[in-house]
């Protein structure tokens, strides 16, 4: 079944973890991303897994091979569950990557496209003429399969077709996730829980539709049960 992935996107540990025990049992998978992360650093992710919680590091590393293997080493380390790389550092980094996390319960996963990317604006990033989401992700996770990663991060238009290629072994991370009436805010590719779920998504990183609720734990839950019923039998 899906997991839901709540989003610490606090400044500071103290608020992260308020969050986290105001959640209680309603979570246990929580992202740390770079601001937290450059804040608080491994003490927090050691604190995460002290409470028992599973953590997924977001600090999508994009660099030469060999930095990204420690890199990969030192997280898997920290016992986090699973993190991601970016899959345009090519197949010679993501092996790499494949390699520092070997021999550990780390999952390493490729980001594609970023969420606040339109196909308009990855073109203008990487200097072509047009990009059509959909192609590239899929080619993206055929080097990240070929590559030896647990799966991908993608938005969850592009999810379904992951799903179909790569079958259902591979992990498909999604973020964007924003239920009925939820803002965009920065995120140009979102979607429902309910969708995410129907297009084959593992994981879905949900941030403030869960943190600024009024009851954070009942948030939580509303979104696990939502995609509960939406689950392929």
């Amino acid at each position: 079944m899906a997991q839901v992935i709540v989003a610490l996107d606090q400044t500071d540990a103290a608020p992260a973890l308020d969050l986290v025990d105001a959640l209680g049992s309603a979570a246990s998978w929580f992202k740390v991303g770079a601001r937290l992360f450059t804040a608080a650093g491994p003490a927090l992710v050691r604190e995460l897994r002290d409470r028992g919680k599973s953590v997924f590091l977001d600090l999508k590393y994009l660099d030469i091979p060999s930095t990204v293997e420690g890199a990969v080493r030192a997280a898997a380390a920290l016992d986090v569950a699973m993190l991601t790389i970016h899959a345009t550092g090519g197949t010679a980094m993501m092996r790499a990557a494949a390699r520092g996390a070997s021999g550990s319960d780390t999952a390493v996963v490729a980001v594609t496209i970023l969420t606040s990317l339109t196909g308009a604006g990855a073109a203008e990033a990487w200097g072509r003429d047009a990009v059509a989401p959909a192609e590239e992700v899929s080619r993206l996770a055929a080097l990240a399969a070929e590559s030896g990663l647990a799966g991908v991060v993608c938005a969850v238009p592009e999810a379904a077709r992951v799903r179909a290629e790569r079958g259902e072994e591979f992990r498909i991370v999604t973020p964007g996730i924003r239920p009925v009436g939820g803002a965009a805010h920065d995120q140009k590719r979102v979607a429902t829980p309910e969708d995410a779920v129907r297009a084959g998504a593992d994981y879905l990183v949900v941030g403030r539709a869960i943190s600024g609720a009024a009851d954070v734990a009942a948030a939580a839950r509303a979104i696990a049960e939502s995609i509960a019923v939406e689950a392929p039998a």
